[in-house]
């Protein structure tokens, strides 16, 4: 697994993160970092399934895509499990 895809993946978690974080403004434990972190762990999650089960070449676009729509899922379940907590 190349190291840019790692990082490429983590840099795509930091910006869903970030722009989620603003998106969706609120009171959330850990703010911000908090968003960023979930985010990252699911454009990673994604990202390494994406590889591993061949959906796409290493570096490809789709690899990306698929990090980033992790992401995107991670972070709306958090904030379904977080809204019926509260």
């Amino acid at each position: 697994m190349p190291e840019r895809s790692i990082l490429a993946w983590l840099a795509i978690g930091l910006v869903v993160g970030v722009i989620g974080k603003f998106a969706a403004p609120g009171r959330d434990p850990g703010g911000t970092a908090a968003h960023v972190l979930i985010a990252v762990a699911g454009a990673l999650f994604a990202g390494f399934v994406a590889e591993t089960m061949r959906w796409a070449p290493s570096g490809a676009w789709r690899n990306f895509v698929a990090a980033a729509i992790g992401a995107v899922a991670v972070l709306a379940i958090y904030r379904i499990v977080r809204h019926r907590r509260s």
